[in-house]
């Protein structure tokens, strides 16, 4: 058996400050198939910074009330304990431990959700924290230089970003995690071993990742369903498909989201526009084989 993560804080409750819960459609609205995806059709990305977090939680808890598919992309500063190594040649386990001294001891940067719902609708919010402090905060030099170079500006999480418990605690009561949903939601990524840990760790308030890699999985199932995709695993069973989210869709004639298009956000909406081109185009719809396979765990 694995060890289930405890509950975020007691602090920290969603009906304390949203009172007015969402409503669940019947489940045959989750049931019917979706119109085909139209990637020529940009996607409007939703920064959340403080001053606007109650009211787009508000927006995305009434629009995850109809999710269908979940993508989650995570900007984090580099890696510290996993630097250098050459992961190919490590065991599941040894990449799960790097993994883990790496999401236990860094902070998150960003977070990018992006919701499609019963109605083939897409919609991305990107919540910009304000844990991270470049000074006193383990980080990749590197990294950091990286995600400045696409336009993240420290400074501006620090002053003006969403605490990462806070966004865990709601996170919680959306309607998106947790295995009892009831309804057919599939999360979505893409080389999505990290970003998942991250969630993990978003959402139970800080708590260390389970302490080997059935633990891990299990607390994936656990918390986001069985039904979690990585793009990166699934592109590389297609013959000619490039390498990286960027070029993955730009191959498939992903349209660049509206707002934000260097950052979490986007990376959310062409993961989640990637996962639904190539599960209904390459696959016919099967993707089953690739449940619960994460590039750089597994793979």
């Amino acid at each position: 058996m694995f060890a289930v993560y405890p509950p975020p804080p007691p602090r920290f409750k969603f009906n304390r400050m949203f009172p007015v819960q969402a409503q669940l459609p019947p489940f045959a609205y989750h049931a019917a198939p979706l119109p085909p995806v139209q990637p020529q059709l940009a996607v409007q990305v939703r920064p959340v910074w403080a001053g606007s977090f109650n009211e787009e939680w508000a927006y995305l808890q009434s629009f995850a009330a109809c999710a269908r598919y979940v993508a989650i992309d995570v900007h984090y500063p580099g890696l510290v304990h996993a630097a250098g190594q050459d992961l190919s040649s490590l065991t599941v386990e040894h990449r799960y431990a790097l993994m883990k001294a790496d999401v236990d001891g860094l902070k998150p940067l960003q977070v990018g959700i992006a919701v499609c719902d019963h109605l083939g609708q897409q919609v991305a919010w990107e919540f910009n924290l304000r844990d991270f402090c470049r000074p006193a905060d383990p980080h990749n030099d590197k990294a950091l230089d990286y995600h400045a170079a696409r336009g993240l500006d420290l400074d501006t999480l620090r002053n003006h970003g969403v605490d990462a418990y806070m966004l865990g605690a709601l996170l919680m009561g959306s309607g998106l995690i947790g295995a009892g949903h009831g309804r057919p939601l599939s999360w979505i990524t893409h080389a999505g071993a990290y970003h998942v840990a991250y969630l993990l760790k978003i959402v139970t308030g800080g708590a260390p990742l389970p302490h080997d890699v059935a633990g891990f999985l299990g607390a994936v199932q656990y918390y986001l369903g069985q039904h979690v995709y990585d793009v990166a695993t699934m592109a590389a069973d297609c013959e000619g498909m490039p390498v990286g989210l960027d070029c993955i869709a730009a191959s498939l004639r992903i349209h660049p989201p509206w707002g934000s298009p260097r950052l979490a956000g986007a990376a959310g909406v062409r993961a989640l526009l990637a996962f639904r081109i190539l599960k209904d185009g390459q696959f016919g719809g099967n993707v089953e084989r690739f449940r619960g396979l994460f590039q750089g765990l597994q793979h």
